[in-house]
């Protein structure tokens, strides 16, 4: 049932409200305590496009999204931009909603999906006040309530909310059991699945590599078991302080193959060999960030989706210069290798004792950009020539110098910006 036009609002664990129509799934009216379930945390992404994408993303569990650009549906929904088997987000908050299912590749409208998915939206909402309050306030609980709901009762089902720091979400997206995606004599990488997207998986399988996609739960024994080349860590929802289990895995298994994390991976790396995480004000989610790869100078326009982020060794979570910093760890340096350009935080990191590297954002960044692709090309260069990472940076530096004419003295010998 969808109550398009009946009156709604969001009300924020402030007390903030913004007043708007519902135009997705039924909301349950007044003291309806087994209704709808559309409260968590209210974020917001800067996409301009991938709104499917978005909401299928399992990084979005127990969230609500507000959407930043003013019009969302308006070229409809397909299979092809499913990032998993199901909507993860909680409801969807925006400016100006529409239901189109007439554009190319449309199967249906995105109000009637949402609907029929049992999810929560709320169109007419002012986004542009509500983003501002969240930039400066933070991120925070919230709700999507029928018009008819009083607000301290609404007050109430927020209250009740638990806080995203300290939750472990990733134990609701990841899989019952191991299976195996892609053929072929390829590399195989046992990836820990704590909410993979499907086109991280398909980036891997369309350069010849098989990818087996572990639960969670699976110990050391099971990832290197099989004949797996490299291990790999996927994006997921949640806090990754919450998912201790998963760190010692990751402790376990580093120096024995490749390892490549990737958003939450990246942080479960980053927490295996000693280092700490936070969380952000309201964090990065959009497809317009700019990073910095120090391995080659160039920046990126990425696309991003976390709420935590990597603590710097001056405990402020910002670099202020360009230049190379180091950390120590269990198992040997940390390298900075990517740098976000909005806020100076971490954005990637190379242990090369480790043969390990990690980003925070997307590589695959479905529906784009795809600056960043390479560095799967890069991870799987590791893997096929045996490589160190500090080989394979150095190659990929020296490349990109040559492309852009730069001189040789401009970067160091493990590849960094001199």
């Amino acid at each position: 049932m969808t109550a398009t036009d009946a009156p709604a609002y969001l009300l924020l664990e402030d007390g903030t409200r913004f007043d708007g129509t519902s135009v997705g799934a039924a909301l349950p009216g007044a003291g309806d305590a087994a209704g709808l379930r559309s409260t968590g945390e209210v974020v917001f992404t800067t996409g301009m496009s991938g709104y499917q994408e978005s909401v299928t993303d399992p990084s979005f569990a127990g969230q609500l999204i507000v959407f930043t650009y003013p019009h969302v549906g308006n070229y409809g929904v397909n299979a092809t931009a499913m990032e998993s088997d199901r909507i993860h987000a909680r409801a969807v908050v925006m400016r100006e909603a529409v239901d189109r299912d007439d554009a190319p590749r449309a199967e249906q409208g995105w109000l009637s999906w949402l609907s029929e998915n049992g999810i929560a939206a709320i169109s007419g909402v002012d986004t542009r006040a509500l983003v501002r309050h969240i930039r400066d306030k933070g991120a925070m609980r919230g709700g999507v309530f029928a018009g008819g709901v009083p607000q301290d009762e609404a007050a109430a089902t927020v209250a009740a909310e638990p806080s995203m720091a300290g939750q472990d979400l990733a134990s609701t997206v990841t899989p019952a059991e191991a299976h195996t995606v892609g053929d072929g004599d390829g590399p195989l990488i046992a990836a820990i699945d704590t909410g993979i997207k499907r086109s991280i998986v398909d980036e891997f399988v369309a350069r010849g590599a098989r990818v087996r996609l572990h639960p969670l739960t699976d110990g050391p024994e099971a990832l290197l078991a099989g004949g797996s080349d490299a291990i790999f860590l996927a994006n997921g929802p949640g806090d990754p302080g919450a998912v201790d289990h998963v760190v010692q895995t990751v402790r376990q298994v580093l120096g024995k193959k490749p390892v490549f994390g990737i958003c939450m991976g990246h942080q479960l790396v980053c927490r295996a060999v000693g280092l700490t995480t936070f969380k952000m004000e309201f964090g990065h989610r959009g497809a317009n960030h700019p990073v910095k790869d120090l391995t080659t100078g160039r920046v990126e326009i990425t696309s991003q989706n976390h709420g935590f982020a990597v603590q710097t060794p001056d405990g402020t979570g910002h670099i202020d210069g360009d230049e190379p910093v180091r950390w120590e760890t269990d198992f040997g340096p940390a390298e900075l290798s990517h740098l976000n350009l909005y806020d100076r935080t971490v954005e990637g990191l190379v242990l090369p004792e480790a043969n390990a590297a990690t980003v925070q954002y997307h590589p695959e960044a479905a529906p784009g950009p795809n600056d960043a692709s390479y560095l799967f090309d890069r991870f799987l260069d590791r893997i096929r020539e045996g490589a160190s990472i500090a080989d394979v940076n150095r190659q990929t530096g020296d490349a990109a110098a040559a492309r852009a004419g730069i001189a040789d003295d401009t970067t160091t010998t493990d590849g960094t910006p001199a």
